[in-house]
């Protein structure tokens, strides 16, 4: 298994202004090495938190999923993160996961009700898992962190990436959740998370980390704007659930989405 070398991009966002903000990470990235091979943007990154999900969403296929899939093709890269999507009658918050042959999806399965989030937008109803240069690549979004069951690994992943809005007075809870779900996974686990704050008033902490499969960070962005570049050893990877294949004594289980 090769390794991954993946880019974790953590800055504030202006509120409800999609240009602006492809503007600002097209500028960051300039300076993102040609060798990434995945970069993670957050969760809204186009428009911050809004619950305004009408007047946001763009349409499949809309400027910021061709922004994304532009930037994969000159990059030779990956690049993801969530925004408002409408398809049909509904609108979601939707996890592009864009690259030089194309662009997939994932719907965020939970929603959070303590912000109206489950008033405004539809729940998605699959779980997505995207092979990329060798690796397995489970797509989730913010809340669904709080959700073991639904990020059990099935022996069908190899890292777990999380995008998310996630407000500072919460932070304790993302750090402790984030290890715990690559320990009990034996996977790899990315949370990108944004600093600043919003419109409503709510402060963000960053705290965008990379974690190996035994729960160890290799990066920490703390409360800096900017990004860093992890490598993962797929090597190790594949090593340590040999050596530890706790995956066996799994419990059986069928998730009904």
């Amino acid at each position: 298994m090769r390794d991954l070398t993946v880019t974790l991009v953590q800055c504030e966002l202006a509120w409800e202004a999609p240009a602006d903000n492809r503007r600002q990470f097209g500028e960051l990235l300039e300076t993102v090495s040609d060798d990434t091979d995945l970069i993670v943007l957050p969760e809204m990154f186009t428009t911050g938190f809004s619950m305004n999900a009408v007047a946001n969403a763009e349409e499949p296929g809309g400027p910021t999923e061709q922004w994304l899939l532009e930037l994969a093709r000159r990059r030779d890269c990956a690049l993801t993160g969530s925004i408002a999507v409408r398809s049909g009658e509904a609108v979601y918050n939707r996890m592009l996961f864009a690259t030089p042959d194309g662009v997939v999806h994932y719907d965020k399965r939970h929603l959070f009700r303590m912000g109206g989030e489950h008033k405004r937008y539809a729940p998605g109803s699959e779980r997505v898992i995207v092979p990329w240069r060798g690796w397995r690549i489970k797509l989730e979004v913010c809340y669904d962190l709080r959700f073991p069951v639904f990020s059990r690994n099935r022996g069908d992943y190899d890292l777990l990436l999380y995008v998310a809005n996630w407000p500072a007075v919460r932070g304790a809870h993302w750090r402790a959740l984030l290890p715990a779900r690559a320990i009990e996974n034996l996977a790899c686990v990315v949370g990108v998370n944004r600093i600043g704050s919003d419109a409503n008033g709510l402060a963000y902490a960053g705290d965008s980390v990379a974690i190996d499969a035994r729960g160890e960070y290799l990066a920490d962005l703390r409360d800096r704007p900017g990004f860093e570049t992890v490598i993962f050893d797929g090597g190790a990877l594949e090593a340590y659930r040999a050596r530890f294949p706790g995956h066996l004594d799994a419990d059986d289980f069928a998730l009904h989405l």
